[in-house]
């Protein structure tokens, strides 16, 4: 029997249950942390690892956090207490050691790998100990994991410093008879990298520690401990440089376990502001060789016995292109002599101080151009700065002895617009491209830019979660991550809500980044769209208050910080950009409320200022200040601007007298006539859909308007047949079927108002048509993914459902990610039904994650075909370049919109019953919606929203 819990291996008829909080013993639960008056004590060897030391003082301090009770911790076996907690790494413990020899413990699943622990309760470890509880490590890292799953367990959140989660309060602690082992982890080095940490995260440390010093970083190391990490790339932003500022940085990194590195432009364990310390020159190999030499040389001395991966070639100095042409020999040469520098100094063969050579933006292209390292070398592949892979290796080049990486992003400063400011990344979207690099053997480093640290504390855990082990995160686990993340910052009363919050709003923003949004971005005038942006936004805000209300007060910041703040801020700035679009159009129109949208865009601006002096001040007493300084509005090139600017507004001298203006919502067309009002009829209401569209009443005056409705046939309801506006309100239309002609018919609607009268027309179509599936509304058919109506899977590769993947709904895909190609004939297929009304040709718009070729061959490719057409093989890549530093038009769309669309066209459809059929032909394509366009498709950001369905469940 094997059973996994929290990412632990429970051995057969031992298994080690959750910690369970009692006040009483039991055969169950024999062994106290904490019991009454008395707590166990913990036991280390002095002369083990200093990780251990590290371990077992934070772990008394977290036991005192959760029962306000502090065990004693000692490195004697003199005068023990009856219960003990005992702490080492074998080889290295001479109390784990002496308990193997005493058969008490059976370490051999664990010795001599990496970073693995075991656990277990034992009977008379010690001459005067009745029982011990036993962490032991295959390494110092290993004993230090054990460690911190057991703080997990007892309450303590790895972000009780990082977003002041409070423990979880007990009066005991008991743990449960048995054993387990954990198992080893799925990527060897599990990392982060602070990065672009300038103004927020170095203005916060500058006031908190006096900068980037050993405090400030005994905090991340520490971070990166309870979250199962042991890997970073320092912050490097000028001024910054991690070994030098401090050299107690390196020495502490070295005692926490932390295996240090340099980013992938900072070769040879310096970082980038050390050059001009150095007083180098021109960082130029060709001309400055001898310099450069010197000052890598000075890098591997400094990094002595420290656990490194020193990070190999060249680019240009300050993140640049090294040159304008793709020099493959001289990075071959470079490459050459820093290895022959690492033997000397070193004093042994390179191949045994780990090293690593980034592929990132344009060294990719010496990889393209067949530029390979030593076998020993880590090769660390790259996305594109916004989360898309861009290379993965060839399943024939598995066999790299020195493995492969994936550096990967949270937070970018580039183009086509930087994000920095808050979350932007959804955790399914990590789930799908890091599972992608994993099947395809991409499983010796994981290292993700997460910009400030705050505020990615969500998708920092997720990301080393699933590097600690991908096996326990597939896609239908992704819903009961946030749940199991909520339990453990908030508790269970409120998590399933909470855990929806968050995935809804990191869904949000993931839609479009806070930084790239524009009065424009989505349709003021189509499906609704920027007004349910704006409601559903609001939604979370309301939900997320409400929480917070009933809240115990211990746990008020952590969820302001985690949850509220991010949720407020982000539905400000979306209703503020809204706002200003409403602004710029009712202008257009002549509405009199042109100027309150001026007035409100002003409001919400000034109010994101005031969210964030609220989340500096009073947060948590002031401990955040500066960490949310990054400006994010006003962007007009990749760069941040200097300061926060609103978007332009512009107002009206209006009317003094009320005059009449009105708006008929999804109008077959839309025009201006001399009036200055837009389109007359409705789009065709039929009864299948039985649309509900709006007349909005505007007021072009001053003065208060009153106006009449009134419907010529009684088939015709209206919400409301009068009233009062002093700018404008929406009447809303719909259609008795039961009093409505049969067949095509049309009423009308008379609006009356400031001594003008106007018709509008409400065209009907009622007839007696079978349907099945999705059905046509007025020229369009959207379908979401994850809705089809069937799949056909094959023996080894099957569709998956990945929620909440995607801008509107779920997502698609075929597993094993590494699946070979297939041919229509015999691929895994899903199948949806749709109706249509008339005759006609239509065209299909594939919305797709924007993956990129990361196969680097001609493209990644899927078939489509309406009924029993011949399949079309569509390449998702066609006409596209890898992306470089250049930034090609078809990137900038894709990663604007975080979408990618593949336009097919079907000729000659007949009215009735029809289906959509895809097949898998590479893996690694998602699909995330199907648009059916009968001529009827208007401009919109998301698409239009789902259709209805008839005779079939979603």
């Amino acid at each position: 029997m094997r059973k996994i819990f929290f990412g632990l291996l429970f051995l057969p008829f031992v298994a080690l249950a959750q910690l369970q909080v009692s006040s009483t013993s039991n055969n169950k639960y024999p062994f106290p942390i904490v019991a009454k008056n008395t707590s166990a004590t913990i036991l280390y060897d002095a002369s083990d690892e200093k990780l251990i030391e590290i371990a077992s003082t934070l772990l008394a301090d977290d036991i005192e956090k959760v029962t306000g009770r502090k065990p004693k911790t000692t490195t004697s076996k003199e005068s023990l207490d009856t219960n003990l907690i005992v702490i080492g790494s074998i080889g290295q413990s001479e109390f784990i050691d002496g308990l193997i020899a005493s058969k008490k413990i059976d370490v051999s699943p664990i010795k001599g790998q990496w970073e693995r622990f075991l656990m277990q309760t034992v009977k008379n470890p010690f001459p005067g100990v009745s029982q011990a509880l036993v962490i032991a490590g295959s390494d110092k890292r290993g004993a230090a994991f054990g460690v911190f799953s057991l703080s997990k367990e007892m309450g303590v959140s790895p972000w009780h410093f990082w977003a002041d989660v409070p423990a979880k309060q007990k009066e005991a602690i008991y743990v449960e008879k048995g054993k387990y082992v954990s198992n080893a982890p799925s990527v060897k080095y599990r990392g982060i990298f602070l990065n672009d940490e300038a103004p927020a995260l170095r203005g916060w440390a500058e006031e908190t520690f006096g900068g980037f010093n050993h405090e400030f970083y005994e905090k991340v190391f520490e971070l990166l401990l309870r979250n199962k990490a042991n890997y970073l790339w320092p912050a490097m932003w000028q001024p910054s440089a991690f070994a030098d500022d401090d050299p107690e940085n390196a020495r502490r990194a070295h005692e926490y376990g932390i295996v240090m590195s340099t980013s992938h432009h900072e070769p040879m364990m310096r970082a980038h502001d050390e050059w001009g310390r150095f007083n180098g020159g021109a960082w130029n190999y060709e001309t400055n060789k001898e310099k450069l030499q010197e000052f890598w040389r000075g890098g591997i001395a400094r990094m002595g016995d420290h656990e490194s991966v020193v990070t190999l070639g060249m680019r240009g100095d300050g993140d640049e292109a090294m040159s304008e042409e793709t020099a493959v020999d001289l990075l071959k040469t470079i490459i050459e002599d820093q290895r022959e520098i690492i033997a000397d100094v070193t004093g042994k063969p390179a191949e045994e101080t780990p090293q690593v050579w980034a592929i990132y933006k344009e060294v990719q292209d010496y990889y393209d151009k067949g530029l390979r390292v030593d076998d020993d070398i880590l090769v660390l592949y790259c996305d594109d700065n916004w989360g898309n892979v861009r290379i993965l290796p060839k399943k024939e080049d598995l066999d790299h002895s020195g493995g492969y990486g994936m550096y990967y992003h949270f937070d970018f400063v580039g183009g086509p617009v930087s994000y920095r400011w808050l979350n932007v990344t959804q955790l399914e979207r990590v789930w799908e491209q890091m599972n992608l690099s994993y099947e395809w053997g991409v499983r010796d480093l994981w290292i993700v830019n997460v910009g400030d640290l705050k505020p990615m504390e969500l998708p920092i855990s997720f990301f080393l979660d699933f590097a600690w082990n991908t096996d326990a995160i597939r896609a239908k686990d992704l819903p009961n991550y946030y749940v199991d993340w909520a339990k453990q910052q908030f508790g269970e009363q409120h998590a399933e809500e909470i855990a929806e919050i968050l995935s809804l709003y990191t869904k949000y923003n993931a839609r479009r980044t806070p930084e790239m949004l524009k009065p424009d971005t989505y349709s003021l005038s189509n499906y609704r769209e920027a007004e349910t942006i704006v409601g559903d936004y609001k939604n979370l805000v309301e939900r997320s208050q409400t929480i917070y209300g009933k809240l115990p007060q211990q746990y008020k910041s952590a969820f302001y910080q985690l949850v509220l703040s991010p949720v407020e801020l982000c539905s400000n700035l979306n209703e503020m950009y809204v706002a200003a679009g409403k602004n710029a159009l009712y202008g257009q129109q002549g509405r009199a409320s042109t100027n309150q949208y001026a007035k409100k865009t002003k409001e919400l601006f000034f109010k994101d200022e005031a969210l964030t002096k609220e989340f500096h001040e009073e947060v948590a007493d002031g401990k955040w200040n500066h960490i949310m300084a990054q400006t994010h509005i006003g962007y007009t090139s990749w760069n941040n601007p200097q300061y926060n600017k609103m978007p332009t507004v512009s107002y009206l001298q209006n009317n003094p007298n009320a005059a009449l203006g009105f708006v008929v919502e999804h109008a077959p067309r839309m025009r201006w006539n001399t009036s200055g009002l837009f389109g007359q009829t409705f789009s065709t209401f039929d009864p299948i859909n039985d649309q509900n569209y709006y007349l909005e009443i505007f007021n072009q005056g001053e003065e208060a308007l009153n106006y009449t409705l009134a419907a010529k046939e009684d088939w015709i309801k209206l919400s409301a047949t009068s009233g009062t506006v002093q700018f404008e309100e929406k009447v809303y239309v719909s259609v008795d079927w039961s009093k409505a002609p049969q067949g095509k018919a049309s009423g009308e609607i008379i609006i009356s108002g400031a001594g003008r009268d106007y018709t509008v027309k409400v065209p009907i179509r009622n007839e007696t048509m079978e349907a099945t599936g999705f059905v046509e509304n007025n020229g369009v058919i959207s379908i979401e993914a994850a809705h089809f109506s069937k799949r056909k899977d094959s023996k080894d590769i099957h569709w998956t459902t990945v929620p909440n993947l995607g801008r509107t709904d779920s997502s698609i895909m075929v597993e094993p990610a590494n699946a070979e190609p297939q041919s229509p004939e015999s691929a895994p297929s899903v199948t949806y039904e749709f109706t249509v009304f008339d005759d006609s040709d239509l065209a299909v718009e594939t919305y797709l994650t924007p993956t990129l070729n990361y196969k680097k061959n001609e493209g990644l490719k899927y078939a489509i075909a309406i009924d029993d057409e011949t399949p079309q093989i569509v390449n998702i890549h066609e006409g596209e370049t890898q992306p470089d530093w250049e930034y090609p038009d078809w990137w900038n769309d894709s990663v604007t919109d975080h979408i990618k669309k593949k336009h097919t066209e079907h000729k000659s459809i007949k009215s009735g019953k029809h289906t959509l059929k895809i097949w898998m032909v590479d893996p690694g394509v998602v699909f995330q919606k199907f648009v059916i366009d009968l001529g009827g498709l208007r401009p919109s950001y998301l698409g239009p929203p789902e259709s209805k369905m008839v005779g079939g469940e979603k």
